[in-house]
């Protein structure tokens, strides 16, 4: 009996060490900049692929995962997405995922090139975008707002 007290005991005391060095390697991952742990960039966070889809306005992108819906959103609708963006030198620069819940907002009330590309998409679907510069964030006056093409990957939830 005492051995097996003595047995419970050891394995209480590594799973507590183990959640510490779990808790220490989880304090230790880079930011994004805004205090939250950046999420790490997509392989071809730098540029599309030579078989990405492309606008006549220059945005790119690639389906991640087929939607299953056949309403496109359109300028009167509202959305819920989750999202993530990088820099294309993989700076993860804001998403959904680091605030813990998708977000909600009119087609209106988003850059350009988002406008654009969550009319190409239907719900369930996920796609990486490449966003060119003059369709994100280049003409925002912000010093903080980050520049030139942009990746996104952005999940539609929900039309409404």
């Amino acid at each position: 009996m005492k051995l097996l007290r003595v047995a419970f005991a050891l394995l209480a005391l590594t799973a507590a060490l183990s959640a510490c060095q779990l808790k220490e390697k989880e304090s230790t991952k880079p930011e994004s900049g805004d205090g939250r742990p950046a999420i790490p960039p997509p392989p071809d966070v730098a540029a599309p692929p030579a078989n990405a889809l492309k606008t006549p306005s220059g945005i790119a992108s690639k389906v991640l995962i087929v939607g299953l819906g056949s309403i496109h959103p359109t300028l009167r609708h509202r959305v819920t997405v989750h999202y993530t963006g990088w820099t294309t030198d993989g700076r993860s620069f804001d998403s959904s995922y680091s605030g813990g819940a998708p977000i909600t907002f009119a087609l209106t009330e988003v850059i350009p090139g988002w406008t654009e590309a969550l009319q190409l998409m239907v719900v369930g679907e996920k796609r990486r975008f490449w966003i060119p510069g003059h369709l994100a964030y280049d003409n925002v006056p912000d010093p903080n707002a980050p520049k030139g093409t942009l990746c996104f990957e952005i999940e539609l939830l929900d039309i409404k």
